[in-house]
């Protein structure tokens, strides 16, 4: 069998354990299953990823750029209410569309975005909150805002709202009520 760099390629191996990711959570992306599923051996894919915490970490870095581009808001920010809505609707979308792929980026496995990821995932959601708050409330307002849009839809995959009413008029009336709350505050 030819090595891996003549019959895959990194984006193809993330590919698969994206899905792989996606179809049984994290215990499912491991170095065979990956191999197997780019049509490759798996001592192969250490000529690329040095172990499977280096391939786990090129997945959430994946993951975290995928949700940056999701939510991404527009290169200027008229306004910063209905760039934040829209960005929490996105947020919300990605978690609904890739449960597992969203979890990594927050769970137990240890995988974590490159620092460079990180700062890219996060850059969108700094503009926005600096277009709402101004500079130096920026990054207290973009930690709130993604506590609470994680919070929220982490206990909406666990299926944690179990007490009836529309969740999704929940969502919107929480986001509303921070709105309402950070762009109340004096200057």
């Amino acid at each position: 069998m030819s090595p891996a760099a003549a019959r895959t390629s990194n984006e193809a191996i993330i590919v698969a354990a994206r899905a792989l990711l996606e179809a049984g959570g994290p215990d499912a992306v491991t170095m065979q299953a990956v191999a197997d599923t780019v049509g490759v051996r798996a001592p192969s894919l250490y000529k690329r990823f040095a172990d499977r915490s280096a391939l786990l970490t090129a997945l959430a870095d994946d993951v975290a750029a995928d949700l940056a581009r999701a939510v991404a808001p527009p290169t200027h920010i008229r306004d910063p209410q209905h760039a934040l809505r829209r960005m929490a609707a996105r947020y919300r979308a990605f978690a609904h569309r890739s449960p597992r792929s969203y979890q990594l980026l927050f769970g137990a496995t240890g995988a974590q975005p490159t620092p460079a990821t990180n700062a890219l995932a996060a850059a969108g959601v700094l503009r926005v909150a600096e277009a709402l708050v101004g500079p130096a409330d920026a990054l207290e307002a973009a930690r709130l805002l993604v506590a609470f849009a994680h919070g929220f839809v982490s206990m909406e995959l666990a299926g944690a709202f179990r007490l009836g009413g529309n969740v999704n008029a929940a969502f919107d009336y929480s986001l509303e009520t921070l709105i309402r709350g950070l762009t109340s505050r004096p200057t």
